[in-house]
């Protein structure tokens, strides 16, 4: 079988599922129908999200398998995310920590309850 096209090969616009049909049953079931966000990647974007969920989303494995450094590994993670127009959850939650005690020790420091030297170390720790 062939991948679903996403794309109308003349205008480039999308495209949509108008007929699905059962061989077992002979049934068809006519409608517009969405393709599915996953059927829209391409072949390495495929391949990589398949290494990926073997290696049951740990990076060093997926460096491993497919032979790559860990910045090439979350690149490919990025842009996989992108392309399925998604956002690291965790990531923004950890910033958002990050950023509120960044924050409290900063006041600490004007306040004058640490020393530079302390709030240097205590930033250091959440870099």
């Amino acid at each position: 079988m062939h991948r679903i096209p996403h794309k109308d090969p003349v205008s480039g616009g999308e495209l949509f599922i108008s007929e699905l049909t059962s061989e077992e049953t002979g049934i068809t079931i006519r409608g517009n129908f969405e393709i599915p966000r996953y059927a829209k990647l391409d072949t390495e974007q495929l391949d990589f999200l398949e290494v990926f969920l073997r290696c049951r989303g740990m990076l060093n494995g997926v460096e491993r398998e497919l032979g790559i450094s860990y910045p090439t590994a979350r690149a490919r993670l990025d842009t996989l995310l992108g392309a399925l127009n998604l956002s690291p959850i965790e990531t923004r939650e950890r910033s958002d920590k990050n950023a509120d005690k960044r924050k409290k020790i900063l006041e600490q420091l004007e306040k004058g309850e640490i020393t530079a030297d302390e709030a240097k170390k205590k930033l250091g720790v959440l870099s």
